[in-house]
């Protein structure tokens, strides 16, 4: 999936914007933060922190954008 659409960002997004999108994101789907719906929670939040990974790191980045997934 598209880590962009997974922080709901655009591709021109600033790192500080990549950054404050998954605080936000991280913090809404933590397992601990969702006792009701723990897997779901647990599920969202593995993608989250895959496409924070991918977008944070400037040569995973652009190798993304040149390359896609």
């Amino acid at each position: 999936m598209n880590p962009y659409q997974i922080l709901g960002i655009s591709p021109s997004a600033s790192d500080d914007e990549v950054k404050k999108a998954y605080r936000t994101l991280s913090k809404k789907y933590h397992p601990d933060a969702n006792l009701d719906n723990k897997e779901e929670a647990e599920k969202k939040f593995k993608e989250v922190n895959e496409a924070y990974e991918t977008l944070s790191d400037p040569q995973k980045r652009k190798m993304y954008d040149q390359f896609g997934p």
